[in-house]
């Protein structure tokens, strides 16, 4: 099994030497740029699992939180995937799969709405045709990724580090495959996990909730449209993803009015 061990840092910076502190974005950059080498020069070969979060962590002196969104920048770009419950691991090249999009840059407000209006076309569609076109069994899958977002949503609300973007993305791109349309779910897998607005930007604070109430409330929206798909609604079920699309999309245009009108209020579009 492959580690990181030739490119993870070795000696952590001594805590009584003061220095400036990175920002979370700048430090989940390194931890991307680390592993991606070792993948680009066949060190972490496809099928290799990657260390556990803690072991990143400790190796790059850093929160879980950042860990996390360095490998999902990683699965944005099509590098490694997360398999629940079981760990990250190495992907195979993606050949032939380029949208002209790079996942990895989209780092600001501005690139997260032009993604969120993609998406509002896109995933309506896919919703309605989820309704139609779903298994049983892929309607398990996407009841099990609810029941893991909200696990997740309750360890939030009682203050524990929990992971509620990997759940989001699986029951989005399980809508995309229920259409029978491999081009649905080729699009949102390159995609990838960026494409939940909370990986790039603050959303519960654009929302003035704290992220218990935030998370809470995208689940009634995530369980719409579930509930649509479930009763073979297609009209509901495109309706409750519009909603859900669309509520996103509005809470960043009023945050950026507001920063257009105070440079100040720019600040909560970051991490």
């Amino acid at each position: 099994m492959a580690t990181l061990s030739t490119a993870l840092p070795t000696d952590i910076p001594d805590a009584a030497a003061p220095r400036p502190r990175k920002r979370s974005r700048s430090l989940a950059h390194d931890i991307v740029e680390g592993i991606g080498a070792q993948i680009q020069s066949g060190a972490l070969k496809p099928g290799g699992k990657l260390p556990t979060e803690s072991a990143i962590m400790a190796s790059y002196g850093v929160s879980r939180t950042v860990v996390r969104e360095a490998l999902s920048r990683l699965q944005a770009a099509g590098l490694v995937e997360t398999r629940h419950g079981i760990g990250t691991f190495v992907l195979e090249p993606r050949a032939g799969t380029n949208f002209g999009i790079d996942p990895a840059d989209m780092a600001t407000a501005v690139d997260v709405m032009a993604v969120l209006e993609l998406r509002i076309s896109l995933e309506t569609e896919s919703a309605g045709l989820a309704a139609l076109r779903r298994t049983e069994a892929q309607l398990g899958e996407m009841r099990a990724a609810l029941d893991a977002f909200e696990a997740g949503v309750d360890a939030a609300g009682g203050g524990d580090d929990a992971d509620t973007v990997s759940p989001d993305f699986r029951f989005h791109l399980l809508i995309a495959s229920a259409t029978g349309n491999r081009y649905f779910a080729d699009i949102m897998s390159h995609l990838g996990a960026s494409v939940i607005p909370r990986t790039r930007i603050n959303s519960p604070k654009l929302a003035m909730e704290n992220q218990g109430q935030y998370l809470r409330r995208v689940n009634r929206e995530h369980e719409e449209i579930y509930s649509a798909i479930a009763r073979r609604d297609p009209e509901s079920a495109r309706a409750a993803m519009r909603i859900h699309l669309t509520n996103s999309r509005e809470r960043l245009r009023r945050a950026q009015e507001a920063a257009s009108r105070s440079p100040g209020v720019s600040d909560q579009l970051s991490r």
